[in-house]
């Protein structure tokens, strides 16, 4: 499933075509919305919410869409083919006279009335690169259930939205804490989620995701997907595992040397 970062470079290029220009095109393939027309109305904003993209219409509607782990947004000048995928995967359609954002196999497409985004979002924690990011609610929300493990918790958009597994590994190696540890556990619950934003914000506006500041395939990560590698720190081979019960089970990847379990 893609990252926050990668959903809100996702929102932000659709929001750089769409936002301000009148709707020519308007096409939704599911057939619940098949025969909603916005053509002639105006987006006004599109907007990451964690994972969730919202693109909001003056008319007062809202496209809400969730790309989960096969979703895509792609965008051409208007009057060309959307991409090579083929045209039976394109699940929205929104074009005006100079740009065309196709989306493909995009899901849970609901429009919406502003009023009520909050009935598709309103559940989710602070956006750890939205407006609304606020460290201290997401450690007050992670501490509601001190036993559970942090790898877990990270995960749970109810209590910080966007993070992904790939930021949840990548910042629990950095803060040298063991993904089993119990939340009441952590040493520096603050000073985790606070890293994890900062790895996130340091790659949102370009497709590529570095947190060990290199670049080049294989030197990106620290220890995601890396298992049987040697640590970057201290050469132990890394580990592999899987975290959490169905249908939430999530590869985890950890130094046992720099992660040691509690």
């Amino acid at each position: 499933m893609p990252e926050g970062d990668t959903v809100w470079l996702t929102a932000k290029r659709l929001h750089d075509a769409l936002v301000g220009r009148i709707v020519t095109t308007f096409d939704l393939r599911v057939p619940e919305l098949a025969t909603c027309d916005l053509a002639g109305d105006t987006v006004l904003e599109v907007i990451a919410r964690g994972k969730h993209i919202l693109i909001r219409f003056a008319g007062g509607l809202t496209l809400h869409n969730h790309l989960r782990m096969d979703g895509s947004w792609r965008i051409v000048a208007a009057g060309r083919r959307p991409g090579a995928l083929p045209a039976h995967m394109i699940r929205a359609l929104i074009g005006n006279d100079t740009w065309t954002a196709a989306g493909y196999r995009v899901h849970d497409l609901r429009l919406v009335h502003a009023a009520d985004e909050a009935r598709l979002v309103g559940h989710l924690g602070p956006d750890l690169l939205g407006p609304d990011w606020d460290p201290d609610t997401a450690v007050g929300r992670l501490r509601a259930r001190t036993d559970r493990p942090v790898g877990e918790a990270l995960l749970d958009q109810r209590n910080l939205a966007g993070i992904g597994n790939l930021y949840k590994c990548e910042a629990l190696f950095v803060e040298r804490t063991n993904p089993w540890t119990q939340v009441g556990n952590v040493a520096d619950l603050r000073r985790l989620v606070v890293t994890a934003q900062r790895l996130m914000r340091v790659n949102r506006d370009h497709p590529e995701q570095s947190t060990t500041g290199m670049s080049g395939r294989g030197r990106e990560h620290w220890v995601y997907r890396r298992a049987g590698s040697a640590c970057r720190r201290c050469r132990t081979p890394i580990r592999h595992e899987i975290q959490g019960a169905a249908p939430y089970q999530r590869d985890t990847f950890w130094c046992p040397t720099c992660q040691p379990a509690r």
